[in-house]
């Protein structure tokens, strides 16, 4: 590789690095015997650095140039940091070549922001369309979506891409204005609107039309950074949830603020976001999506913010006492769901399973149940007691809180979470 290129890569990969919109695919495009690559439904294969970022895709920039100058990003206009920038064709050849010695799977594509939104838009598009019209390649693409740039833009794009993301950084308006003073909710909001109506309309079309060409396929994702603005995880998880309303969104990522602009007394002053919180909003994130908690249950006015010490399910049980025993045997799946110890698959399990026998606790542990935690909060056949009304909520915690979590000051942990609560 000739060493401008390689230059131009070191640069731009680096100032890539930062947003983590990009851990899934969960889209299908079939190769239909030409071309190379292919995506795959259940997402491309992903591997994670130590803190827990995904790493499996060519994660780079068009360009680190920028007529903005947002406070907490790295590549704001009056950094005085190495500048670059790939020609469409350039970037486009360098995917296909990493693709062949089977370093990536797919191509994550951002960008600064040159001129305007829409002269930025046009030349990542240009890139897709290199890909996929040139070299024929059908592997998972994700591109992000320039605020403030036109609808026909946005739809030419999607009919490329797998997935388009807007991030909208700063969860409150107030606290953008501060630290973006370029930027505005309403800018952000437009495409993350015509992603969703262009998306609608094409579902509408493939009705009618089954060859019509699928538009962005999986959906569109958001970023949100975390702890460089003073926003409670309630005011954080309120904004997840009225996103989650919307059809097209999948996915919304938090990201520990980073202090690379420690000279911008706008920023707060600390090190980094500890890692146990990003994790806690992960869970509650998750809670949300297929536990069906609303926010109000997990954090609200009296408690604004999650515990650090034990994750969200299990802080929940602990608060609400009235609602245990959960009777494995009788309760309903929304009930036994709630149960810390016990994820959807186990619950679904349970409820098959007692179609058919009374479940006792060595039935539990053959299902997967984490009785660790469970145990607390249930009643089963030949199970003697009911172990909360023996054990205070310190005991509780003592017992089930999570030492990695606490230690991640010390050692930050992969954000892979384990979701069989």
């Amino acid at each position: 590789m000739q060493d401008k290129m390689m230059s131009k890569l070191e640069i731009l990969a680096e100032s890539a690095k930062y947003d983590i919109s990009c851990a899934s695919s969960g889209t299908s495009r079939n190769n239909k015997n030409k071309g190379i690559g292919s995506a795959s439904r259940c997402g491309i294969c992903h591997s994670f650095t130590a803190d827990g970022r995904c790493v499996s895709l060519l994660k780079i920039m068009l360009t680190n140039y920028c007529i903005f100058d947002c406070a907490y990003c790295i590549n704001r206009q009056s950094n005085d940091i190495p500048r670059a920038g790939f020609t469409p064709k350039e970037l486009a050849d360098l995917t296909i070549e990493f693709y062949r010695r089977n370093y990536i799977e797919g191509l994550f594509l951002s960008s600064g922001i040159m001129r305007s939104a829409d002269h930025t838009m046009e030349k990542m598009i240009r890139v897709v369309k290199i890909l996929r019209q040139e070299y024929h390649f059908n592997g998972y693409i994700h591109m992000k979506a320039i605020p403030g740039a036109s609808n026909e833009l946005i739809k030419e794009a999607g009919l490329l891409v797998d997935r388009m993301s807007v991030n909208l950084e700063i969860p409150t308006e107030r606290n953008l204005k501060l630290l973006a003073p370029d930027k505005d909710h309403q800018t952000i909001y437009q495409p993350m609107r015509h992603i969703q109506q262009n998306l609608m309309e094409n579902i509408e079309d493939r009705k009618k039309i089954k060859s019509t060409p699928k538009f962005v396929p999986s959906g569109q994702s958001t970023q949100v950074i975390i702890g460089a603005t003073d926003e409670t995880d309630n005011q954080i998880l309120q904004l997840t949830a009225k996103l989650y309303k919307r059809p097209s969104m999948k996915r919304v990522y938090y990201s520990g603020f980073i202090p690379v602009n420690s000279y911008d007394k706008r920023l707060p002053v600390l090190q980094e976001v500890p890692r146990v919180r990003e994790n806690r909003l992960y869970q509650a994130d998750w809670l949300l999506r297929f536990y069906d908690f609303s926010v109000d249950e997990i954090v609200n006015d009296e408690h604004p913010d999650l515990d650090l010490t034990v994750d969200p399910k299990l802080s929940w049980a602990i608060r609400n006492p009235q609602f245990f025993p959960v009777d494995i045997n009788r309760d309903s799946y929304r009930k036994i769901l709630r149960v810390p110890g016990i994820g959807v698959k186990s619950a679904k399990l349970i409820v098959m399973a007692r179609r058919h026998r009374k479940l006792n606790i060595e039935a539990l542990k053959r299902i997967g149940v984490v009785l660790k935690r469970a145990q607390f909060f249930i009643v089963c056949h030949e199970m003697s007691t009911y172990k909360l009304l023996e054990s205070s909520d310190e005991y509780i915690r003592l017992n089930l809180q999570d030492p990695p979590l606490l230690e991640a000051k010390k050692d930050p942990i992969p954000q892979q979470l384990v979701m069989g609560w």
